[in-house]
């Protein structure tokens, strides 16, 4: 949980929802298709560099929890079952 609310996900959204906008002005009100079509391909590329620094910092967070505390948490969750 501590995991999810320390992610910069938010902000990732907030500029590729920004980054539709701008391509939507672009494209339709300025009437300047290529550069419409140019920012409009900016959203992917945001988020997938907000995915790759997200799940670097969850492989740090693993790694430095330990491979016997994980084993411990799944057998504890496997065993509850």
């Amino acid at each position: 949980m501590e995991a999810a609310e320390e992610t910069s996900t938010d902000i990732a959204v907030i500029a590729s929802a920004a980054s539709v906008a701008l391509s939507w002005y672009q494209f339709f009100v300025r009437g300047d298709r290529e550069m419409g079509l140019f920012v409009g391909l900016w959203p992917p590329t945001i988020l997938a560099f907000a995915s790759y620094y997200n799940q670097r910092r969850i492989e740090e967070a693993v790694k430095s929890v330990g491979p016997s505390r994980i084993r411990e948490s799944i057998e504890g969750m496997l065993s509850s079952r």
